[in-house]
């Protein structure tokens, strides 16, 4: 499976799940059918029509639909701060990411709602929206199991 993380900003790099690549350039996009992309809000701005290709998309929210057009997706998931998105967080005060619907995974199953505590993150949580977002539909789910 084929998992990436466009715009990737380099901080983030070390805490990307194992499998996903960070990319920088838009031609890297174009490489593959990816079988979960997620599109920091940079990487947004620099897709080109017919570039993306993907079975799994994480997209902000809220964004221009004439670039969420430019991408192809079997399914997309918006992250941001609205009660629209798929991904948001449900506290800032003390992080919680919240899943507000079941969402797909890469391997066949599926995320049902649920909300995930966060701690100890390198950066503002909404600014990780991206990298969490891909870090929940990759990880194992169990009972015990810690997003971050």
């Amino acid at each position: 499976m084929e998992y990436a993380l466009f715009e990737c900003p380099t901080a983030w790099r070390p805490w990307l799940p194992p499998g996903v690549r960070g990319l920088e350039r838009k031609e890297e996009l174009a490489e593959r059918t990816w079988d979960l992309l997620a599109l920091t809000p940079a990487g947004l701005l620099h897709t080109e029509k017919g570039l993306v290709r993907c079975r799994i998309l994480l997209l902000p929210g809220g964004c221009p639909l004439e670039l969420a057009a430019q991408v192809r997706a079997e399914w997309v998931i918006t992250y941001g701060l609205s009660s629209r998105d798929s991904l948001t967080l449900s506290s800032l005060e003390d992080p919680v990411l919240c899943v507000q619907r079941t969402l797909p995974r890469p391997d066949g199953g599926v995320v049902e709602p649920q909300e995930f505590p966060l701690s100890d993150l390198p950066a503002p949580a909404e600014e990780l929206l991206p990298l969490l977002g891909m870090r929940v539909l990759r990880m194992q789910l169990t009972d015990d199991a810690a997003l971050w």
